[in-house]
């Protein structure tokens, strides 16, 4: 029986055989890679992975999928809601002896941002991460400061990750097609980041783009102040106009003067 697409998982199924090739040169999986598919749905990507990498761990969420996943030898299938699941625990249990972890998957389009701030608490464990999301999401991860699409999101991957768009995907090769263009994004921890206070970083960046239309001074400018930050930094501009790593210079200061726990307060 053909499983139907639930709309609240957000399921598109990938279809289209030119597109799922294309992927998986672009993760060009090999035997020994300790890789976990998110999502994997009707299967598209998880047969041509398994072909190549011999075994395969996936998350999915949907029990009926379940059920069928778990009837093929070679997967291991952690039946769970992504946001919920540890994966370095994961790691452990499935592939021990292994350091990293290679995600990939066709993530729920409503839920995508989520799992993105969710792997980013383990991504000292992970090796790389190849997504496909819809493509405003994408734009709005790799964007540079004063583009429309530069945001929260892109300044808090950023931060961690080298990150680059490689595959524009039309709706048609979808089932059922969904209302947007989506795109792949492949992910790299970056080997050298500014090691900083997390919450400061994520109240600092959260609390700038709060308002992104006003100037820096209505929104950051009175969270600074009550906190009684003594620091010099231009306020007399947008968030959108402040670089990554003038955001991660910003919470060092405010990390260090005031501490991590009153700055989050």
């Amino acid at each position: 029986m053909k499983h139907l697409a639930r709309k609240r998982f957000g399921q598109h199924f990938l279809v289209d055989q030119g597109v799922i090739d294309e992927i998986i040169y672009a993760i060009s999986p090999k035997p020994e890679d300790s890789v976990v598919e998110i999502g994997p749905g009707m299967g598209a990507m998880t047969q041509p992975l398994v072909a190549q990498l011999g075994r395969l761990c996936v998350v999915e969420l949907d029990k009926d999928l379940v059920a069928q996943l778990q009837r093929q030898p070679k997967l291991r299938v952690i039946s769970a809601d992504v946001l919920k699941v540890d994966f370095k625990h994961l790691l452990d249990s499935v592939y021990p002896g292994a350091k990293e972890l290679r995600v990939v998957g066709n993530l729920p389009y409503n839920i995508s941002t989520p799992i993105l701030f969710h792997l980013l608490s383990f991504v000292d464990i992970i090796k790389d991460q190849h997504f496909m999301l819809q493509k405003e999401v994408v734009e709005r991860m790799v964007a540079k400061p004063s583009s429309a699409a530069y945001g929260r999101l892109s300044v808090m991957l950023q931060w961690r990750y080298e990150m680059d768009s490689i595959l524009e995907v039309e709706p048609d090769s979808f089932d059922p097609p969904p209302r947007v263009t989506s795109a792949v994004v492949r992910m790299r921890p970056k080997q050298e980041f500014a090691d900083i206070a997390f919450n400061v970083f994520q109240s600092v960046v959260q609390v700038a783009f709060s308002q992104r239309r006003k100037l820096l001074r209505h929104t950051l400018g009175h969270w600074l102040e009550e906190r009684q930050f003594e620091g010099n930094f231009e306020l007399k501009r947008r968030a959108e106009e402040v670089s990554v790593q003038e955001y991660i210079e910003l919470a060092t200061l405010v990390h260090n003067q005031i501490g991590g726990v009153n700055a989050t307060d």
